[in-house]
C-alpha cells in the first residue's frame, strides 16, 4: 500500500509545549505513544513509529542527539544530523508531534543528576563505552517524565538499552508500559543503524558479516556447541572478513545479561565490532 504523505507534523521545541499538547490529548481519555529516538531516521525507527499508531491515540516522536551517552567527542560531531529529511518521513505516518528539543531544554545550566542502573550496564557496551548507559538512562528517564507518555517503543537491535529502560522504568515506578519491538535489517541481513551512513560503499559490503557470524554461531549452540568456542571462531571469521577489531560476541540471559555457555534459559547472541572505524551492534534471538 502506498503511504500518502500528510502535513509535517509540528515541531515543539519546549517541554511546556509538549505538555500543552499531551495534556490536552491525556484529558480527552486519549493514549500517547512516544518513539525516542536521536534522529537520521531509517525504516527501522518507522516500525517502531507504526507500533505506536498500532495501539496509542497519539504519536510523538523524539529527536535529540544526546551528549551524555557519547564517550568520543569526535563521534557525537559526526553524528548524521537529518531533522528536515526526518520530519518529511514522518509526515507520512500517523505522527503527532516531533519533540526536538534545544540541549539546553534536557540539561539546563547546573544540571547535575544522573541515573545509573547497576549491574546491566557493567557488561558488554557498558564496558567498553564507559558512562554510555548512564547517559542513556540519564535522558529516557527525562524524555519520560517531560512528554508524560502512557507507552514507549524502543527496537531490540539495542538490546541491552532495552532491558536497562525497562529495569529502570520498574526501579523507578515510572508510569510508562515499555514495547520492544523487532530488528529491522536490510535485504543482505545487516541491523538497520543511523551509524551505516558512515560506512564508505567498500565497507559496507563487508558489513553483512557481522549478522552471519551470529547466524552461524547460533547454528553451533544448537548442535551443542559451548559459546566461548563458537565465539573464538567467529571473531576470527569476522578479522578475516575485513572487521579491524571486535568488542564482543557473547550468549548473555535475557532478563539480567549474564554470560552463558548454553542457552539454559531465554538468551541471546550480542555482537559489537569495528568496520573501517565505525562500530557497528546486533543481536538475535537463541
Amino acid at each position: 500500500m502506498t503511504e500518502v504523505a500528510r502535513a509535517v507534523p509540528p515541531v515543539l521545541r519546549s517541554k511546556a509545549a509538549l505538555r500543552a499538547a499531551v495534556g490536552g490529548w491525556q484529558a480527552a481519555g486519549e493514549i500517547v505513544g512516544v518513539v525516542p529516538t536521536m534522529g537520521a531516521l531509517h525504516e527501522g525507527h518507522l516500525s517502531l513509529v507504526r507500533a505506536a499508531e498500532a495501539s496509542c491515540d497519539r504519536v510523538v516522536v523524539t529527536i535529540f542527539v544526546n551528549p551524555a551517552q557519547f564517550n568520543n567527542p569526535s563521534d557525537l560531531e559526526s553524528y548524521p544530523r537529518t531533522e528536515e529529511a526526518d520530519a518529511e518521513k514522518l509526515s507520512r505516518r500517523r505522527v503527532d508531534a516531533i519533540y526536538a528539543p534545544p540541549v539546553s531544554e534536557i540539561y539546563p545550566g547546573g544540571f547535575c543528576t544522573t541515573v545509573s542502573v547497576a549491574g546491566l550496564t557493567d557488561v558488554l557496551c557498558g564496558a567498553h563505552r564507559p558512562g554510555h548507559f548512564d547517559g542513556v538512562a540519564t535522558v529516557v528517564t527525562k524524555l519520560f517524565t517531560q512528554t508524560r507518555a502512557d507507552r514507549a517503543f524502543f527496537g531490540e537491535k539495542d538490546f541491552q538499552q532495552l532491558q536497562v529502560i525497562r529495569r529502570l522504568v520498574r526501579d523507578l515506578d515510572l508510569e510508562v508500559e515499555v514495547t520492544g519491538c523487532p530488528t529491522i535489517r536490510e535485504e543482505d541481513g545487516t541491523a538497520m543503524s543511523s551509524r551505516n551512513l558512515l560506512l564508505s560503499d567498500r565497507a559496507r559490503v563487508r558489513a553483512p558479516a557481522l549478522h552471519e557470524a551470529l547466524q552461524e554461531m547460533a547454528e553451533g549452540l544448537r548442535a551443542g556447541g559451548q559459546a566461548s568456542e563458537l565465539g573464538a571462531a567467529a571473531r576470527a571469521r569476522l578479522l578475516a572478513a575485513g572487521f579491524s577489531g571486535v568488542d564482543y560476541i557473547d550468549l548473555r540471559a535475557c532478563d539480567d545479561l549474564s554470560l552463558l555457555e548454553t542457552p539454559t534459559r531465554e538468551a541471546r547472541l550480542l555482537a559489537a565490532a569495528w568496520l573501517a572505524g565505525v562500530r557497528l551492534i546486533d543481536n538475535i534471538a537463541v
